[in-house]
């Protein structure tokens, strides 16, 4: 599990200080052992600062998880940076932005942290708990019955600050003003019980269970109470714990009982130290029940852990077993067995067990050009491919391998009538596009390609190693066909995809899903034109005589464009113009990129003739030509199947996905009738073909489940 440990040291990193400032402090050994402690438990670990950008930082560490997933848990040990009821500030945030977190919530913090709500209500449960009175301002009066010698304190504060034994009017009124002076807030003044200083551990939930008592030996040399210059070892004695208390089994066992019904009483979770005094009597009193109880080296809380056998290590991890079974229900996921375990589990394990190994290779591959126009970046691209699918046990296919355009790997059983997975390898960029390195943000990854190309080579590698991890991937009938040229529009590989998918059962085409989940049914086709326009070269002066193939240029471009029919799915459009021309003469020579998209090529066929038609036998010498012809996806009966066996896989683990048609054209035109294809299987994406093209990092993890589970279905049929 990912685990962060949240704590308050030194930070100011905050909107604004303002308030009683947090004067407690972890110490660096102790953060130091608790991550050690984590990753002997195997976990993964980081150590945060509490302040401002505390959800962000959270959200980098521990992502979105999918339905079934455990996400990642904070292990609180955050006192607050500054303002009332400190502790309450990282437990309330946790809550609002859904984190698992160890430790009491808000509410209980809040309760702890009252010492006057506390003793009220251990007084309405019959806990007890010394007699006591607020002073609201250093003068408020004092009960005649509330006999000294007495113990005041801050009402609202921890770790003994202010501590101080009064023994009559003229030092307590002197302890309450340096109270009001230093913590201004109102002092709680209660009845000092002479006697045995006895600390007791509370660990669990439903029900929690106590530590043995631990007494606090304070020797014979000042107060015989626990300072905060002796926690803090500035009071030069020592404080010994002594475990188990020298006190008898019968009034352990009460101290016991009173701890846990403390601990319940106020509503805390986990873990928790009620701090007692047991007079000469026997009777025990509640003086404060700690919510955050110190994890210090030497603490009284980790005497008593240690009495029943917990060391540091063991003790922590078995904080998060608790904190876990509260949220979870039980404290670790149940054992897998290989042999009798569903393979969708076990697949899913593996999957998001790999978060971070999924998103480094993202980033090698987006380290790594493979532009359509670089013969060099293409050629290491297909190695790195080749290495990954041999890795995998898969073979090379010869047949519908013709390097460098195609290449092409299949399972153990051959890919015929099974399912062919279509991607590139190309980033297709054009001149102008600005290049970006790999980054990331809580929410998304960004980099060139990262989502037309990259993102679908994370998903296919990881699907498959997981199904090769639960022992059917050389069962499954598939095939893998990556090509070079998308910048192209598949130009030169468009043959051997159309070959191989008449071969196969099922294709999924692995282009970026839509940023409203979608998976694509339908979309159109495209065709590529490439218009030149040629005439005089005319002076500045001739101009005015004379038509310009400029102008004559953009005259028909204009009236091309009037072709455009929505309510048909047909549009043209001028992707660029470039012109040349000589030096002190207007251009004589233009050249137009234009793309068609249409969705019905008896119309796309009409359109081109009327673009001829428009173009005219009269004007300036013009050629029209067609480059590229991607056929249109045509929603069809055969595609039932594989869109509802990608709908069962998606909801088996809540994954949301959506039918949708798209403009923009791919190489799913050209599976042939009556073989099924669906498109856009690969993660969303979002600003696709821009400097900020982004993968999501959610559906990095979601997609490639839906992949392994639709394989391993395809595999049962």
């Amino acid at each position: 599990m990912r685990i962060a440990i949240v704590y308050n040291r030194d930070s100011r990193n905050v909107i604004n200080l303002f308030g009683m400032p947090n004067q407690e402090k972890i110490g660096l050994k102790t953060i130091k052992r608790l991550s050690d402690a984590l990753r002997a438990g195997g976990h993964q670990v980081t150590a945060l600062e509490a302040d401002k950008e505390l959800i962000s930082k959270l959200e980098s560490f521990m992502p979105r998880v999918v339905k079934g997933e455990r996400p990642g848990m904070v292990f609180n040990v955050s006192y607050g940076l500054q303002g009332q009821a400190r502790y309450t500030h990282v437990p309330s945030i946790l809550e609002m932005i859904g984190i698992p977190y160890v430790a009491s919530g808000p509410l209980g913090h809040s309760l702890a942290l009252d010492k006057v709500v506390t003793k009220m209500m251990l007084r309405q449960n019959n806990i007890p708990t010394p007699d006591f009175v607020v002073l609201d301002t250093p003068g408020s009066p004092v009960p005649d019955d509330l006999a000294y010698p007495m113990i005041v304190k801050p009402k609202n504060e921890a770790v003994s600050f202010g501590l101080a034994v009064v023994n009559d009017e003229s030092e307590l009124r002197n302890a309450a003003e340096i109270i009001f002076d230093r913590f201004r807030q109102p002092v709680l003044a209660e009845q000092y019980i002479e006697g045995r200083e006895v600390n007791v551990g509370v660990l669990g939930n439903a029900p929690p269970e106590a530590f043995p008592p631990v007494m606090l030996s304070f020797g014979t040399d000042g107060p015989q109470i626990y300072t905060y210059e002796d926690k803090t070892g500035r009071s030069g004695r020592t404080i010994e714990p002594l475990c188990p208390a020298p006190i008898s089994d019968e009034l352990s066992q009460q101290a016991q009982d009173i701890a846990v019904r403390s601990f319940s009483v106020l509503g805390l979770y986990d873990c928790a130290r009620v701090d007692m005094r047991v007079d000469d009597d026997d009777n025990i009193y509640v003086l404060e029940v700690n919510s955050l109880p110190s994890l210090g080296e030497h603490g009284s809380y980790l005497v008593g852990a240690a009495h029943v056998g917990m060391d540091f290590a063991a003790f922590v991890n078995r904080l998060v077993e608790v904190a876990s079974a509260r949220y979870f229900g039980t404290p670790q996921p149940p054992a897998v067995d290989a042999k009798t375990a569903d393979p969708s589990e076990r697949a899913f394990a593996f999957i998001t067990q790999r978060r971070d190994q999924m998103e480094r290779s993202l980033q090698q591959w987006v380290e790594l050009p493979s532009h359509t126009d670089d013969p060099l970046g293409l050629a290491r691209a297909a190695e790195r491919a080749g290495r990954i699918f041999t890795d995998l046990g898969m073979r090379a296919v010869p047949e519908f391998t013709d390097e460098p355009e195609s290449y092409m790997w299949e399972t153990a059983r051959g890919f015929g009538g099974g399912v062919l997975l279509l991607a590139h390898l190309d980033v297709p960029t054009t001149g102008s596009t600005l290049r970006q390195g790999y980054r990331r943000d809580p929410e998304w990854l960004y980099g060139e390609g990262v989502g037309r190309s990259r993102g679908s080579l994370v998903m296919l590698e990881y699907a498959l190693r997981a199904l090769r991890s639960v022992r059917t991937l050389r069962r499954v009938p598939l095939g893998v066909l990556l090509y070079t040229d998308e910048g192209r529009d598949a130009a030169q590989s468009q043959g051997l995809i159309r070959r191989a998918a008449a071969r196969a059962g099922q294709v999924l085409v692995c282009r970026p899903g839509t940023v409203g989940n979608g998976i694509i049914t339908e979309r159109r086709g495209s065709r590529r034109y490439e218009l030149t326009v040629e005439g005089q070269s005319l002076s500045p002066g001739q101009v005015g005589r004379r038509r310009t193939v400029v102008n004559w240029t953009a005259e028909k471009l204009v009236a091309i464009s009037k072709l455009n029919a929505p309510n048909k799915r047909l549009s043209i459009a001028a992707l660029d113009v470039r012109t040349e021309r000589h030096a002190m003469f207007v251009p004589h020579r233009v050249e137009a990129s234009l793309m068609m998209s249409y969705i019905d090529a008896a119309q796309a066929d009409e359109a081109e003739a009327s673009m001829r038609s428009i173009l005219g036998r009269r004007g300036p010498r013009w050629n029209l030509t067609r480059l590229t012809d991607r056929p249109p996806m045509v929603d069809r009966p055969a595609n039932q199947d594989a869109v509802a066996a990608l709908e069962a896989a998606a909801s088996k683990w809540d994954i949301p996905i959506e039918h949708e048609s798209s403009g923009w054209s791919s190489v799913a035109g050209l599976v042939p009738d009556p073989t099924a294809v669906v498109c856009g299987v690969g993660p969303i994406v979002k600003d696709r073909g821009t400097p900020d093209e982004a993968v999501q990092r959610i559906s990095l993890v979601q997609r490639t489940l839906l992949l392994a589970e639709y394989l391993i279905g395809r595999l049962e049929r």
